[in-house]
């Protein structure tokens, strides 16, 4: 893959050319199960998972490609030609432009509000659009990463409160059933979180969200779902959720209300993302022989907390 990056780096080298190559070596963004990740000099490449949906991700590239997404989704690169390894035959590889991504060391310069802005312009972009395009994944993400923790840890005592809420949850926030209808004709990201925005051009470029393995037609409050968790759990400083939640408002978002009460709409949702959150940490917990750390352990309580409200709760939730 890194090769692969760093020809699409490099166009217009003559083949075979001795000229030494002044690039540093590539290097490993991140590699998990569900996507590898290498940058070379101003290209990244990605190798998805290994049962990805080949035709819904097709789809989804070129959703990201599209005019009506430009300034709002990252656009992927042309691969420089037939994937020539082994990896790659097995999973699919895309190809991207560098973005500076958020500094985890400066977590008062999160961009909330640009996130907010990006979200409700996704939101409110109608087709035309390239078709077919599947539903977004956000439930899906949800079962896998409670699948992952019960494989990990089929006994153990600590996954009960997480499991309870998981049980709780309405089936359409669990990816059995179809989202309730009129909340499921919006264009989602589906995994939205600050990992998921870069600066492009870098380092002082405009901020663009990526990774659009999820993206599809679905409810627009789940890709609100994360933060809105993060704030119930008292990750998530109180400024911070009002300043998202102002700024995705003032841009006309559709996924709440203009004013009012907006956890009618985002109760769910994020009661699905804190099991998520809470799973796939009990998971990690369990891989890596450790206990659960503080922000972990404020999310898998969460769990304990709302596994006892009913799944009516939310105005036109669905089991």
């Amino acid at each position: 893959m890194g090769t692969l990056a760093h020809r699409l780096h490099h166009p217009y080298d003559a083949p075979g050319s001795t000229t030494p190559c002044a690039c540093e070596p590539p290097q490993l963004l991140a590699d998990r199960a569900d996507g590898t990740v290498v940058r070379s000099g101003r290209v990244v490449a990605k190798a998805h998972a290994a049962d990805s949906d080949r035709e819904a991700l097709a789809a989804r590239l070129a959703l990201a490609a599209a005019p009506q997404l430009t300034g709002i989704l990252l656009a992927p690169l042309t691969a420089p030609g037939p994937a020539g390894t082994a990896e790659a035959a097995s999973r699919p590889v895309t190809f991207w432009p560098y973005g500076a991504p958020v500094d985890p060391k400066a977590p008062h310069a999160a961009p909330w509000a640009e996130a907010a802005v990006l979200l409700a312009r996704l939101h409110r972009t109608v087709p035309p659009l390239p078709p077919p395009l599947p539903p977004m994944r956000g439930p899906v993400k949800a079962a896998r990463a409670v699948a992952r923790m019960n494989a990990a840890l089929p006994d153990g005592g600590a996954t009960l409160p997480v499991r309870a809420a998981w049980r709780a949850l309405p089936g359409w926030a669990r990816g059995e059933a179809a989202p309730p209808a009129g909340r499921a004709c919006f264009l989602c990201h589906g995994d939205l979180h600050l990992g998921q925005l870069v600066r492009h051009p870098a380092p002082d470029g405009p901020w663009l969200l990526i990774d659009v393995d999820d993206a599809g037609w679905g409810d627009p409050a789940w890709d609100l779902a994360r933060p809105a968790a993060w704030y119930a759990a008292g990750v998530l400083a109180p400024e911070d959720w009002l300043l998202f939640l102002e700024a995705y408002r003032s841009a006309g978002g559709p996924a709440v209300p203009a004013e009012g009460d907006p956890w009618p709409q985002l109760d769910v949702p994020a009661r699905a993302l804190t099991v998520q959150t809470a799973a796939v940490a009990l998971a990690k917990c369990a891989a890596e022989g450790r206990e659960p750390d503080v922000m972990e352990q404020l999310m898998i309580d969460s769990c304990a907390r709302i596994a006892t409200f009913p799944p009516e709760l939310a105005a036109g939730s669905a089991s």
